[in-house]
């Protein structure tokens, strides 16, 4: 059963790497406090104490190859902290809380990345996070090789094949296919022309 918080606004951004997630999350995060919203901002691996040591595991080259389960799992253990720790209070409290990457990087990574069952992976994920949904999640979709030219050195999970991240993000375009009325997709524009596109959905939903 999907859950969605009745109080505050839960707001995810996905997509692949170097997309503009963070950048996106910071200028929405400055929009909304002058608009007068109290807004959490965090992201997901590692924001949490737990999280930041699941997070060294996971994305660490010296870490090697990890059982593709062990990897979903792994990851489901932060989201399941992360959701109760961080995201839940801060809902329960009206704030607006926005994550870079959730329970969708599970199924785009895990899932069509790793070539997994995508419905088993998404089965552990919505038990860790008690099935919560965000109300509106913001998928970036650069080219996979333009958000991997970013990077002079990369993590674990960067460090994988162009044809694994263009999996990816095909698994993203997909989730966000499925459920058009809580997802806003954004291809390769300018980034005050995405802010505005994201200002414009969130400004709505809060004022509607």
């Amino acid at each position: 059963m999907r859950v969605y918080a009745d109080s505050g606004l839960f707001v995810c951004f996905e997509g692949g790497e170097g997309a503009g997630k963070s950048t996106q999350s910071r200028l929405l995060k400055d929009t909304l406090e002058v608009a007068g919203h109290t807004v959490l901002l965090t992201f997901e691996p590692g924001d949490t104490e737990v999280g930041k040591a699941l997070r060294q595991i996971v994305l660490s080259p010296s870490t090697g190859e990890l059982s593709h389960r062990t990897e979903v799992l792994l990851y489901a253990a932060d989201k399941a902290e992360h959701v109760d720790t961080v995201v839940l209070p801060a809902l329960a409290r009206g704030e607006v809380v926005i994550t870079d990457r959730y329970v969708d990087s599970a199924l785009a990574y895990r899932g069509a990345g790793r070539d997994l069952v995508v419905a088993e992976v998404e089965h552990v994920n919505r038990w860790a996070t008690a099935d919560l949904r965000p109300h509106l999640t913001v998928v970036l979709d650069p080219a996979p090789q333009t958000g991997l030219g970013r990077f002079e050195e990369r993590d674990r999970i960067e460090g994988e094949s162009l044809e694994f991240h263009q999996r990816v993000q095909q698994g993203f375009l997909d989730t966000a296919a499925a459920d058009p009325d809580h997802y806003l997709v954004l291809d390769r524009a300018p980034v005050d022309e995405i802010a505005a596109a994201i200002r414009a959905r969130v400004l709505g939903m809060l004022d509607g």
